[in-house]
């Protein structure tokens, strides 16, 4: 919780978003951590534009970075808002893609 007030919530997001694939997946599981039991963070990420990043990766990164991304998503989705904001960002279609094919870990 420290760590999202200290600031680093949007950093976390760009990196999900534009960071090379091996940063990725860690900024993805951390941002999974952090929204995991604090509904404020949840907002925080939802604010910093972390849905759409995390979709996208859910879609088309890596087979560990899809299963950080949609564990984030998880733990985003327990606010209403942000589910709102998830379907919105098109994550339907991945997550059913996911479920149905699975990744080599899973």
């Amino acid at each position: 919780v420290a760590i999202a007030r200290g600031g680093a919530t949007p950093p976390l997001v760009n990196l999900v978003a534009s960071g090379t694939n091996s940063a990725k997946e860690p900024a993805a599981a951390a941002l999974r951590n952090l929204a995991a039991n604090n509904d404020d963070i949840k907002v925080a990420i939802a604010k910093a534009g972390g849905i759409p990043p995390l979709v996208d990766l859910v879609a088309s990164g890596t087979n560990g970075a899809k299963e950080k991304a949609t564990a984030a998503l998880r733990n985003l989705a327990v606010n209403n808002y942000n589910q709102v904001a998830i379907a919105k960002a098109g994550a339907i279609p991945p997550l059913i893609d996911l479920v149905a094919s699975g990744t080599d870990a899973a």
